[in-house]
């Protein structure tokens, strides 16, 4: 009676457990079709999202100089090891998933910030390591402080008048300009639309822009500034705009002979670099009173005056000196008028 009674129960479990067990299975595959269909569904989406993103990774790389991508391995390389050496410390928890969570995201951290101070400060690096190099070499008691001081000075950004200007070139020569020089890529553009108008002039003026940034690029190692990755430039048409709110966000300065640039940048709080005014500066200071030896060159707006130059281009009106142009003369300084075009100086014959 015992053994009946124990094979009923044992029969009626077995029914039980068929049962449980045909519910899993059919759990398991309506679970399985419901996460097919959704892969499925989202499928396109997913493709669109992946495309896009490698697309903005190969437009990125496809800004980078080969500094930059060195730079950026290397910053990938040495935040992967310090997330090798940060991650055991997940170890401590003992919740598995939270442990692998926190390895995971650790790992992500430092790759992503590797990778970005690799590439936007890669260069500074280098930079200051070749600065420390060549003090040591030199031998005048260069340190890194002082390698880090230079390597961080204010950025300078070159717009086009001042490229096509040219006196930039001998300026960088003499090392007054110091920190980083910036020259970014829409300038190389509006250069190269200048250097293609029909314009005659225009079109020589761009061609000779052209050239003195070859020269930069070769002299310097001036390497010309990709702007890809600055989200706030995409939606600025305009070049002179652009040029300052590049400026903003690296707070750095502006160098141009552009007045109007230079007026506007002033109103924004940008600091600009005028190489017409640092030029009219530089030139000789003449007093009233002083005696000159000039050859007139042509006549004034005046009847009676004449025009002679001096070596850097200021112009000087003489009076009662029409009779002796193409002559050599002496004269007196009457006075001195400064203009926003530069300085006039008036005379009279002796």
């Amino acid at each position: 009676m015992l053994l009946r009674h124990i094979s009923a129960e044992t029969k009626l479990l077995g029914f039980l457990g068929g049962i449980s067990g045909t519910r899993l299975d059919v759990m398991t595959v309506a679970g399985g079709i419901i996460i097919a269909v959704l892969l499925f569904l989202l499928t396109p989406a997913l493709t669109k999202l992946s495309s896009k993103f490698a697309g903005n990774i190969e437009r990125e790389i496809r800004h980078l100089s080969a500094q930059d991508l060195i730079a950026g391995v290397a910053g990938l390389v040495i935040g992967l090891i310090i997330a090798y050496l940060i991650s055991p410390v997940a170890r401590m928890f003992e919740n598995s998933y939270a442990s692998v969570i926190i390895t995971v995201a650790v790992y992500i951290i430092f790759i992503w910030l590797g990778v970005v101070i690799g590439t936007r400060k890669g260069k500074d690096v280098i930079a200051l390591a070749a600065n420390t190099r060549k003090d040591i070499m030199a031998g005048r008691g260069g340190t890194p402080a002082r390698a880090a001081k230079n390597s961080q000075s204010t950025s300078k950004i070159l717009d086009t008048s001042v490229i096509i200007d040219g006196r930039i070139a001998d300026i960088l020569k003499t090392g007054f300009l110091e920190g980083k020089i910036i020259i970014p890529d829409f300038v190389l553009v509006e250069l190269r639309h200048i250097a293609d108008s029909s314009d005659n002039l225009k079109r020589n003026r761009g061609r000779r822009g052209l050239d003195i940034l070859h020269k930069i690029q070769n002299d310097f190692g001036i390497e010309i500034y990709a702007t890809a990755g600055e989200k706030s430039l995409e939606e600025i048409p305009e070049v002179d705009v652009k040029l300052l709110k590049l400026a903003q966000n690296m707070k750095g300065k502006v160098v141009t002979n552009d007045f109007n640039l230079n007026k506007v940048a002033m109103i924004q709080g940008v600091s600009v670099l005028n190489i017409n005014e640092l030029a009219n500066n530089l030139k000789p200071v003449v007093l009233p009173g002083e005696e000159m030896t000039l050859f007139l060159v042509k006549e004034g707006k005046e009847q009676s005056q004449a025009v002679a130059y001096l070596d850097d281009g200021t112009m000087i009106v003489v009076e009662d000196g029409r009779k002796q142009i193409g002559k050599t003369v002496a004269v007196n300084v009457t006075s001195v008028l400064q203009t926003s075009a530069g300085r006039m100086i008036f005379a009279r014959l002796k």
